[in-house]
């Protein structure tokens, strides 16, 4: 009874010990080489307020582009794949939690050879590794820093998707307005090729005005095809964002008439990067790389092992369950590293030099994140201005044509001066268009930069 007592003893001080001893460095957060401004936009003095609480289909006026979203978010491969990363981290965690818990299991057998040397049998047992340095409870928290890092790597994907679907259906929309303004050159052109012909044909202009003009209808004439194919690509992209078979894209409003919420609230930059998920998605896994450094530095110590085993055992399979056969035991054992020849050292040193790159990344994390709204805020600003620019350049282009071609007709300038600002205004038009295109997702990158899209 003395000897059962003091096993149980041992096995409760064993026990309860591990809960104080705890290897491996405590973790610290890297600092971070955040400006304490933004350069190219107004910090909004309200730090409270986010772009997070802006949900991103309060941002567009476009039922069918927020159909499309819905779609993307619902079916994109990607974001699915995510989602079964984040179970495998989850049950990657509940598989090692089960480590700090005895191991209980059972063993029958039976044998009627009575001169065998293994008798028939009936136990339980129990095995138990005691977390005495924390070398389990360090991986568990690696592997919940993982789980939530999967979860932050699920918001940059989803926050990614929304923008690259609405950046994509905006390339799309510009290509459609290419398309149109094409034909309409072309149709334009071509008239002014019959025109011309029969003026040829008449004798009243020379063989060059016809060749110029046939040059021009040829050279609009070779940009719709052109203009087609990238339509169907971008609806290719489209589709693969949605998660489905290529198939025609949905149009809604057309570039000139989408709006999108151009007041984004610009908080400091550390606010910045609480917000962005990449920013906790880097954080996460540093965390976790440093955790393992603890596994690594536990593995160095002894390991301590409690097990038990209480059943039958009998010779004779008819007594197997009386009282004389059955047993009971209980044992503590400890296990450990002499030498290795360094091994066990390089582990630590190999855990602390991937712990030292998961905190760079980190570090370079955040100052790509400020670095993108930088750019965000000076391509939103910019754009804008250029556009105003250049919607001033394809009025005055067009009006431009007009006495252009009144003075061709009247005798008054050849049709050189014609065919020039005819090609300008072309080509300030395409330029308008992809303008326009940019300036809406330029607002839809700024978006994403700020940490918003992904809630």
């Amino acid at each position: 009874m003395m000897n059962k007592c003091k096993i149980i003893i041992i096995i409760l001080t064993l026990a309860i010990l591990p809960a104080g001893c705890l290897v491996g460095p405590k973790y610290t957060k890297p600092e971070d080489q955040a400006a304490a401004n933004f350069q190219h936009g107004v910090v909004n003095p309200d730090t409270l307020a986010s772009v997070v609480n802006i949900k991103w289909f309060d941002l567009f006026n476009d039922d069918v582009l927020k159909n499309l979203i819905t779609t993307g978010l619902e079916n994109n491969y990607d974001l699915r794949i995510a989602l079964a990363r984040i179970e495998r981290s989850r049950a990657e965690l509940g598989y090692s939690k089960a480590d700090l818990l005895p191991a209980v299991g059972y063993n029958a057998s039976v044998n009627s050879n009575k001169k065998a040397f293994v008798p028939s049998n009936a136990s339980a047992s129990l095995s138990w590794e005691l977390d005495f340095w924390g070398k389990i409870r360090h991986e568990n928290r690696a592997l919940q820093d993982e789980l939530i890092a999967s979860d932050e790597g699920r918001k940059v994907i989803l926050s990614n998707l929304v923008s690259d679907i609405a950046v994509s259906y905006f390339q799309l929309r510009d290509l459609d307005n290419r398309l149109v303004i094409s034909q309409n050159t072309y149709e334009s052109r071509k008239k002014a090729f019959d025109l011309i012909n029969q003026r040829f044909q008449g004798g009243y202009v020379s063989e060059v005005d016809k060749l110029q003009i046939e040059q021009q209808v040829a050279i609009a004439e070779a940009t719709i095809p052109a203009i087609q194919r990238q339509i169907t690509q971008v609806e290719n992209n489209i589709s693969i964002l949605l998660g489905q078979a290529p198939a025609p894209i949905p149009r809604g409003k057309t570039n000139m008439e989408l709006e999108i919420a151009n007041e984004l609230p610009v908080s400091i930059p550390s606010i910045l990067l609480r917000n962005r998920p990449d920013v906790n998605e880097a954080e996460r896994l540093y965390m976790a790389a440093n955790e393992r450094i603890g596994v690594a530095q536990a593995m160095r110590f002894p390991s301590f092992n409690i097990g038990a085993i209480a059943g039958f055992a009998s010779n004779e399979l008819s007594t197997l369950f009386d009282g004389s056969s059955y047993l009971q035991n209980a044992t503590a054992s400890v296990t450990g590293p002499i030498f290795n020849f360094g091994k066990n050292r390089r582990r630590v040193e190999i855990y602390r030099q991937i712990a030292e790159e998961s905190r760079l990344n980190y570090q370079k994390t955040c100052i790509v994140a400020v670095a993108e709204v930088e750019q965000s805020l000076q391509n939103v600003r910019t754009y804008k201005e250029e556009l105003i620019a250049r919607n001033k350049q394809v009025i005055a282009a067009r009006k431009n044509l007009e006495l252009s071609q009144a003075r061709y007709y009247n005798g008054y300038v050849s049709f050189l001066e014609v065919l020039e600002i005819e090609r300008s205004l072309f080509d300030a038009e395409l330029s308008l268009s992809e303008l326009t295109q940019n300036q809406l997702s330029s607002t839809i990158l700024l978006y994403r930069a700020l940490g918003g899209g992904w809630n």
